[in-house]
């Protein structure tokens, strides 16, 4: 293939595709249940990464998909965006990657090299994460769509969930906030390439590394950041039983989201996320730009960790040490009136 060819119909894609979580849950609480398993540890209606079953008592599945549209021109490294996101679900469980599959849409009429170098850019992903790409499925469509059903393994006693959290739980957030912005600045020609470049290298950069450190230390609760956003996800962790204090100034943010936001610059489902979210948040002269950092949709975010204030510190440094830009943003409290307080 040509280095020059791009995906020159990218208007749009990643996480920000997702259905509003609004949307979402009233169409989700509607299905039937079925009779309960006792060995399905973690299911649709928990609002978790994934589902947890049961094998033995020392063995789980971990089973996740995740597939959305190019949010970059460049076929290889929308296949590893995509791929990145997806395995993620199974860090966010405290689980390890074993086998993968490729999903795949794509037009009749485009070339197919194009396609190629999506699942390239895929499976040196799958590689990375010490995983198996084991087969696929692929359909014509009007457009390009990627991802991966993903199986991992974990201990049910060594299990991360999210809404487990305890009050005094320091939160750590493992990468930078403002994907879905700067994208955005990028698709209509305003981000400075520094900053897409930054963007990219957050997104392509797996949770393997994060999630192996964070299983030394004593992790109550965990989850990861993408389409619902940092306090899209904090509001499923809060679990309408706890609450946290945010403070936006440790929040790490990468150069150029701040910018896009006062340039107006974001997205549709960053602005459903404020009108889902937003009534359970309280902001404390919080600039209108950080705000908008808080509710832009991640495309394969970091994770957000819940982990004893004896272990806070000694796993942020760590984490820090291996080059992530891992900070302590916030604590959990009881529950108060204000479910999630930001302070500036």
């Amino acid at each position: 293939m040509n280095k020059e060819e791009k995906i020159v119909f990218c208007t749009g894609g990643g996480c920000t595709a997702k259905l509003g979580a609004g949307v979402l849950s009233r169409i989700l609480e509607r299905l039937p249940r079925g009779e309960k398993d006792p060995n399905l540890l973690v299911g649709y209606d928990s609002r978790d990464d994934a589902a947890v079953y049961r094998i033995t008592d020392d063995i789980a599945l971990v089973q996740t998909v995740d597939f959305f549209p190019p949010m970059v021109d460049d076929p290889y490294t929308f296949g590893q965006i995509a791929a990145a996101n997806a395995l993620s679900d199974v860090y966010a469980m405290g689980g390890e990657v074993k086998t993968a599959l490729n999903l795949v849409c794509f037009p009749e009429s485009m070339d197919l090299n194009v396609l190629g170098e999506i699942l390239r850019g895929g499976a040196e992903k799958v590689a990375e994460a010490g995983g198996i790409l084991a087969g696929g499925h692929s359909i014509t469509d009007s457009g390009v769509k990627y991802g991966l059903s993903v199986t991992g393994l974990v201990h049910p006693k060594k299990l991360y969930v999210n809404d487990a959290g305890k009050p005094g739980d320091r939160l750590i957030l493992t990468k930078a906030l403002g994907v879905g912005l700067i994208c955005t600045a990028n698709r209509v020609g305003e981000s400075d390439p520094e900053h897409m470049a930054g963007a990219i290298a957050s997104m392509t950069m797996l949770n393997k590394t994060a999630a192996e450190i964070s299983r030394k230390y004593t992790v109550h609760a965990a989850t990861d950041v993408t389409g619902f956003s940092f306090l899209g996800h904090l509001h499923e962790m809060m679990g309408g039983k706890l609450s946290c204090i945010i403070d936006a100034h440790a929040v790490p943010v990468l150069p150029g989201a701040e910018k896009a936001a006062d340039d107006f610059l974001y997205t549709a489902a960053g602005q459903r996320n404020r009108n889902h979210t937003g009534p359970y948040v309280t902001f404390e002269k919080v600039p209108f730009a950080m705000e908008e950092v808080l509710f832009d949709p991640q495309t394969s975010g970091g994770l957000l960790l819940a982990v004893s204030p004896e272990d806070a510190a000694a796993l942020e440094a760590e984490l820090q040490s291996n080059g992530l830009p891992a900070k302590i943003v916030g604590e959990i409290i009881p529950q108060t009136e204000k479910e999630i307080t930001v302070k500036y």
